[in-house]
This record gives C-alpha cells, structure tokens and sequence, in this order.
C-alpha cells in the first residue's frame, strides 16, 4: 500500500531495556493504571536507532514502527529521503534523522555515564554522531524520601587520574563527590553535551532529545539496585582504559555549570539553534483549533496531555506523528499539550 507523505504518520509506542528500573509513569501517559516499575523506563519516540543492550543482540528494540501499516519508520524513510526529511537534510545526512527523542522516567538513579562528543565518536565509534542531548524535567516523584535530582559536571579540580582511581575502585560515593548534584522541577531544562558527565537520579520524569546514537560509558559496573553491568555496556568496545578519552575534564562551580547549561524557555521554545544546532523542542498548548504550517524540514509531535483530533484524527495523551518534509500543513482541534521536536540544522 503506498503511504502519502503530505500528511503526518502516527507511530507505534517503542521501549527499549535498560539496566536501570522505572517507567511506571510512562504507562501511565497510555492509560496502564497501576502499572509497576521495570527494566523498560524509557519510550523512544521518532526512532530510527537500535538500542544496544549486551546479551538482547538478537532484539530488535527502540525503533518505532507506523500504526497503519508493518513496516517501520527507518523504511518508509529510505523509500523517499527526500519527501520524508527534505532534500537539505538527507543530502547532508542521508536516510539517517539526526535526533532521537526519549521520554524518561527513572525509579532510581542512573548509573554514571558519559557520552562521545561528535570528534569523539568519529575518532572511538567510526560515527559521524555523538550523543550530545538534552533534558527537559516534565514531572517527578518522590523515591524513598529523595526529591528528583541530577548530577551533572565535573567539580573543579577533578583530573583523569582522579576519576579513574574512583572508577578502578569502584568508590561510588567519591565518584559522585566528582559531579554536582541539582534538584529538579518540572519546567527546568538542561543541555548535556558529548564529554559531560552525567547521571539522571531517582524520581525524574524528562523528555530526553539527542543526537541519534546509544553510545553510553558507564563507570559504574554495579547499578544502584545491583544488577551488574556488563563490561560491553560500560566501555562500549573501547575497553577500560580508551574510555576514559570521551570525558571532559574541565571543572566548574555549581553556579557555572548552571549558568552555561541550564537552558531557559523562552515562549513554546524549550531549546533552539540559539542553544545548539543539532535539535530542537518546544512545548505548545492548543484550545480550540490550530494549524500548524510545515518548514520544508521534518518533525515530530507526541501528545502529552488532554485529547483532541489531528487533521481529523482521534488523538489522545501518548500518541505520536511523525511529520515528514513534504506536509505543508496540519491542524490540531481540542484541548491538548504537545511537545513538537525536530532535528539538525546544520
């Protein structure tokens, strides 16, 4: 059956096995009340990138397949490149969308990670892509007493060797010590570039967006509920010691890292080219009805809450379009919050 790319695609929800627990909140956004925490705490939206699990090889997981038809966005994009992304872009970066967008909701913190700059990732990964991305905090709760928080950033003062001394002695507590820690609040947004240090802490519930890999060190080989990490999963094929390459280390007082990465919403615009480049999200709210005009570049649209129809359709909170290069236009009726997403602009 030939499908028009003139008009937004709805796509099916993708999820994707993590080594951390959480995603209760996320089913709850599909109307599964009651539902408990597992190890699948992450919806990846407008995905057309694998997640890399060590041991689920043989599992296709992460790439969103359309709601009408058996195929999956990364094949409907390679039959047209151009209509689906826009000449510009998919010459550029051919049948690949540049951006991956997440929603995450953590039951417990996140192990330690770090992810490649784009230098990084061509030079260790052989990938034009890095895996700068951002966090935009839309809820949370309270785990075991503790607001949701983030760390983020080396402190001053923290060297190479440091870090990996924590990290060959596996001394969890120093290892945190090494980054700041920030309490979050929904509404509050933060860029994450490739070479940060990171960790997501319990109770966060945040729409991730990204460049589009999976690349992930992590330097912790226990999470903090005791599953073990496997070895692949902390260096990601670089081995112990060239994964220490893709870390800044650059340290900076809590008031600094705010300051340069803490990112604020100006109108619907959540993050723009004025922050970086390479994506773009803002949040709208529709009452009544809106018509949505196309740039010539793709997009995507997940309804976070309330119900309404899109160009006639029946929509509700946890659906999600994909909007290829060649819509024009779309109209949204009802009364409904959405985020809208899109990729590079260079």
């Amino acid at each position: 059956m030939s499908i028009s790319l003139n008009h937004p695609i709805k796509l099916r929800m993708a999820t994707a096995w993590r080594t951390y627990t959480g995603g209760s909140k996320i089913r709850e956004l599909h109307g599964e009340g009651g539902t408990e925490d597992n190890n699948f705490p992450e919806e990846w939206i407008m995905s057309t990138v694998r997640a890399r699990n060590s041991g689920r090889e043989d599992i296709v997981e992460g790439i969103n397949m359309l709601e009408d038809e058996d195929i999956s966005l990364a094949e409907l994009i390679e039959r047209d490149p151009v209509s689906a992304l826009g000449r510009e872009h998919s010459e550029k970066y051919g049948t690949s969308l540049g951006v991956l967008v997440k929603i995450i909701d953590s039951a417990e913190r996140l192990t330690v990670q770090v992810h490649p700059t784009r230098e990084k990732a061509m030079s260790l990964f052989n990938s034009r892509f890095g895996k700068t991305e951002c966090w935009h905090i839309i809820g949370g709760r309270e785990i075991d007493g503790e607001a949701p928080c983030i760390y983020f950033g080396f402190k001053e003062g923290v060297t190479r060797e440091r870090w990996k001394e924590c990290f060959d002695k596996q001394d969890i507590p120093a290892m945190l010590d090494c980054l700041h820690k920030f309490n979050v609040e929904a509404g509050e947004t933060y860029l994450i570039e490739g070479g940060i240090p990171h960790a997501i802490g319990p109770g966060c519930l945040l729409i991730e967006i990204q460049e589009p890999t999976d690349y992930t060190i992590r330097t912790e080989r226990t999470t903090p509920k005791g599953l073990a990490v496997a070895d692949f999963m902390c260096h990601q094929g670089l081995g112990f010691d060239r994964m220490f390459d893709c870390f800044e280390y650059n340290g900076y007082s809590a008031e600094v890292v705010k300051e340069r990465w803490g990112i604020k919403r100006r109108g619907d615009v959540i993050i723009d080219g004025d922050s970086t480049d390479m994506f773009g999200l803002s949040m709208t709210d529709v009452d009544g009805e809106v018509e949505i005009l196309g740039s010539g570049r793709f997009s995507g649209v997940y309804i976070l809450e309330g119900e309404g129809r899109l160009d006639g359709r029946a929509v509700s909170r946890g659906d999600q379009f994909f909007i290829p290069a060649s819509c024009e236009s779309f109209r949204l009726e009802g009364k409904m919050k959405l985020i809208r997403y899109s990729g590079p602009t260079r």
